[in-house]
């Protein structure tokens, strides 16, 4: 059975960025000696890794994989360990992660403040590297946000009560490290004839306005334009609907 076959350390996820090396490490104890395989998958297709037959696999990171170990013993009983996800950060800023990196978390992508209508969906994102890989949990105005533990932070419809200041803190056994925090207003917003009428009714409330027109005919390269001339008189007899005092000069 394969309970002759007990998995004593677990592989465990990482988040790190393209090019760096590091170990999954797998461990089981057994009735007879064991046999390891490891297996990756990319998007859908899994398949062994060839000449992965130890307890450890190096990695050297190129992109964001699955992996998972057999273990199986010389009565063939079999087990796999838990599936690990290695994501790998394609464009990671220079100088990140720092020289001695222990797998601490590191920030790599800040959340950005929001504008949403009521009833909209509400979308953060953020991500952090770690060895191993961080869990995340965001946070509004420092309160825990109890279902909110992703990278991405998702509220299918927004509502008034969701607006506020939002951070998320990144966190492993090495430490945890915090977003920025980010300002996200959730609101009614007025059908665009509104705000032009809101705009217009501001005007009348400055006193003393005064407007300088300047029409321009005679230019010394260019022929004679009548436009100015129209331009000028046409928006002259609108400023002065809207109370200004309109001063027109021409040339």
């Amino acid at each position: 059975s394969s309970a002759a076959i007990a998995i004593t350390e677990q592989p465990v996820s990482v988040s790190v960025p393209v090019g760096y090396s590091f170990t999954l490490r797998c461990r089981a104890e057994g009735r007879t000696p064991l046999q390891y395989q490891w297996f990756c998958q990319h998007q859908s297709a899994c398949c062994q890794v060839p000449g992965a037959t130890k307890q450890d696999l190096p990695v050297t990171a190129q992109q964001t994989q699955l992996y998972t170990c057999r273990i199986n013993d010389l009565y063939r009983n079999a087990v796999f360990s838990d599936w690990v996800k290695v994501e790998v950060h394609q464009c990671v800023a220079r100088g990140l992660p720092p020289r001695l990196w222990r797998g601490e978390p590191v920030i790599v992508l800040n959340p950005t403040q929001q504008r949403v209508e009521v009833g909209k969906p509400l979308q953060l994102q953020c991500a952090a590297m770690g060895v191993p890989a961080p869990s995340y949990q965001w946070y509004r105005n420092g309160n825990l946000l109890e279902q909110q533990k992703k990278k991405k932070l998702w509220i299918t419809q927004a509502k008034v009560s969701d607006s506020g200041t939002y951070l998320c803190c990144a966190s492993n056994s090495h430490g945890e490290h915090w977003t920025n925090a980010v300002d996200v207003h959730i609101g009614e917003t007025l059908p665009p004839a509104e705000h032009l009428q809101l705009h217009w009714s501001v005007f009348p409330l400055a006193t003393g306005k005064i407007a300088l027109l300047v029409g321009n005919n005679h230019y010394q390269h260019h022929p004679n334009l009548m436009a100015p001339v129209t331009d000028v008189f046409e928006l002259s007899l609108l400023l002065e609907q809207l109370d200004f005092q309109v001063v027109s000069l021409l040339d």
